[in-house]
């Protein structure tokens, strides 16, 4: 709940734009009967609208339209705040049944970047916050199943850049055969561990995420080592994850 009265002038304004998004042209008839407003209202907010280049008026037929202008809205939608918003209500209904938590990482640069995460709905985590947090491809989990899942040539152009890295957990990808066998294995099974011996106290269980055909990020699920071996995680947690994974993945594409 808002902590303060909404401010009735932006509400307005927004749902103008929203009528004016439902058809080429709308008169201030239509207009006055889709949203509400009185008509002088009305045609201050258009008018307004129209002084910052979002609204255009046709005076010969009394008809308002929006122009390009309000691609400048959206502009900074995509990518990464799209696959957040198809992500929570999947992620947090899980944590809610498994109680562990869940992140969503995407790709950055050589490394896959924590995004989004449960952990705030978790009785289980042991970490406050993982947002930001930078994973590595070679040995974590998120990063492991993403390099596995996306395309040959941006798996191939990721491993050149990991075998310069100086990052001690990318060492691995110096071995080919090693790096090769992993990633045999990984789509093989449809999922990733973290490698044995990086933050034993803990291991994660990870999935791809797809839009489309096209890998786009991938979601884990962290889980205590001492409560739950791995067997009986790939048992209890993969189909759920799998499922959850396919879900993110129609929420995408309805975006």
């Amino acid at each position: 709940m808002a902590s303060f009265t909404p401010i009735r002038a932006v509400e307005r304004a927004v749902d103008v734009l929203a009528a004016l998004n439902r058809a080429p042209v709308s008169t201030l008839d239509v207009l006055h009967r889709q949203t509400g407003i009185p008509k002088p209202t009305l045609i201050r907010l258009l008018e307004t609208l129209q002084g910052k280049g979002l609204v255009a008026r046709a005076p010969q037929y009394g008809a308002y339209s929006l122009t390009s202008g309000v691609r400048q809205l959206s502009s900074g939608y995509h990518g990464e705040p799209r696959l957040v918003e198809a992500a929570i209500r999947p992620m947090d209904d899980l944590t809610r049944k498994l109680k562990w938590p869940i992140a969503l990482a995407v790709p950055d640069y050589d490394a896959v970047v924590i995004r989004y995460s449960t952990i705030p709905s978790s009785p289980l985590s042991l970490l406050h916050s993982s947002i930001n947090m930078r994973l590595s491809l070679m040995t974590r989990a998120l990063g492991r199943v993403y390099l596995a899942a996306c395309t040959a040539q941006e798996c191939r152009a990721l491993l050149d850049i990991l075998k310069v890295s100086g990052d001690p957990e990318d060492a691995v990808a110096g071995q080919p055969r090693t790096v090769q066998a992993m990633l045999r294995q990984i789509r093989q099974q449809g999922y990733a561990l973290r490698v044995p011996g990086v933050k034993p106290v803990s291991n994660t269980l990870a999935v791809p995420i797809f839009e489309g055909r096209r890998a786009v990020a991938s979601a884990g699920l962290t889980w205590i080592a001492s409560a739950v071996s791995e067997e009986q995680a790939v048992k209890k947690f993969l189909p759920p994850m799998q499922e959850m994974a396919q879900r993110i993945s129609e929420r995408l594409s309805a975006l």
